[in-house]
């Protein structure tokens, strides 16, 4: 076995630590080698270890150390003593969220960025929340697509949220969780649109009316309107004169164009459908073969054409 010969690449890293050269307020990058309760050890890669006291973490109050580094894990941090007394190094991460935190924070809120937030307490008018170790507040108004009375029940909750304001002058984060509801649900509602086919006939319910239509709930959320040239076939100055609010209809679906459901409910007298079960029976005597085996002259003696 032919013996190893140590040459200055074996040594290039403790080479490079002696002449770099730290002092406080440096940002640096280091590795978790050990962790406990008080504080976190370090690799700087340097002649000394570094030292994070558990309270030089997060300002988050319910940072839990053991749950958030292990050994291995990679982490920025500013020097705040080159002695601790002990030959250490001090650290401080709360001092890098500081920094780097909210260049993080002002880029994803320019990216529309959704980040995931757990909210801790609730204050006047709204709840806070931590994001990238700072401390960030969602009003009451941005918490839901609802009106939120009791914020209290936000509490210890997860959400996903956008930054809508990244000012480090004013130390001012603020978060919206209703922008992300409101793009989801959005994006729900398109796909229900996307579902339906036109021609179909549906059952609703009047929700308003207005001079040029009324607007119909079919459920799942969704809402057509029927134009007041299509809610029945003599014509009308207004559709409160045929119908009224909170009333059941039946309309077919004309067309989902640019995301509008357009209903019919005129259609349905000018060509009225049959209803669901007779539909379903004919499919079933379709595929039954009954159908496909009925010839010209059943079809006209089941018209009584003489």
């Amino acid at each position: 076995m032919q013996e190893h010969i140590e040459t200055m690449e074996d040594y290039k890293e403790e080479l490079e630590a002696s002449f770099r050269q730290m002092k406080e307020g440096d940002l640096v990058t280091a590795t978790v080698i050990a962790v406990t309760e008080e504080e976190a050890t370090l690799d700087l890669k340097y002649y000394a270890p570094g030292i994070i006291r558990a309270a030089d973490l997060s300002d988050d109050p319910d940072y839990h150390i053991l749950e958030e580094l292990h050994p291995g894990d990679e982490i920025q941090a500013t020097v705040i003593r080159m002695d601790d007394g002990e030959g250490n190094i001090l650290l401080s991460k709360k001092e890098a969220n500081q920094m780097l935190g909210w260049d993080i924070l002002k880029t994803a809120m320019d990216n529309e960025t959704i980040l995931t937030v757990r909210v801790k307490e609730t204050v006047n008018a709204g709840v806070i929340a931590y994001a990238e170790g700072l401390r960030g507040f969602i009003p009451a108004s941005q918490l839901s697509l609802d009106y939120v009375e009791d914020t209290s029940s936000f509490v210890g909750k997860d959400l996903d949220v956008r930054v809508i304001t990244a000012d480090p002058q004013k130390e001012k984060l603020v978060l919206s969780a209703k922008s992300v509801l409101r793009e989801r649900a959005e994006e729900e509602r398109s796909h229900r649109i996307s579902m339906l086919v036109p021609g179909t006939v549906v059952d609703g319910k009047v929700e308003s009316l207005t001079n040029y239509g009324a607007f119909v709930n079919i459920g799942n959320g969704l809402t057509g309107l029927v134009h007041v040239s299509q809610i029945c076939t003599r014509r009308i100055r207004k559709p409160s004169e045929v119908l009224k609010e909170g009333q059941d209809v039946r309309a077919k679906i004309l067309n989902t164009d640019n995301g509008r459901i357009a209903l019919s409910i005129r259609a349905l007298e000018e060509s009225p459908e049959r209803s669901a079960d007779e539909q379903d029976a004919q499919a079933v005597e379709y595929h039954s073969g009954e159908a496909a085996t009925t010839s010209l002259g059943s079809l006209i003696a089941k018209l009584n054409l003489k």
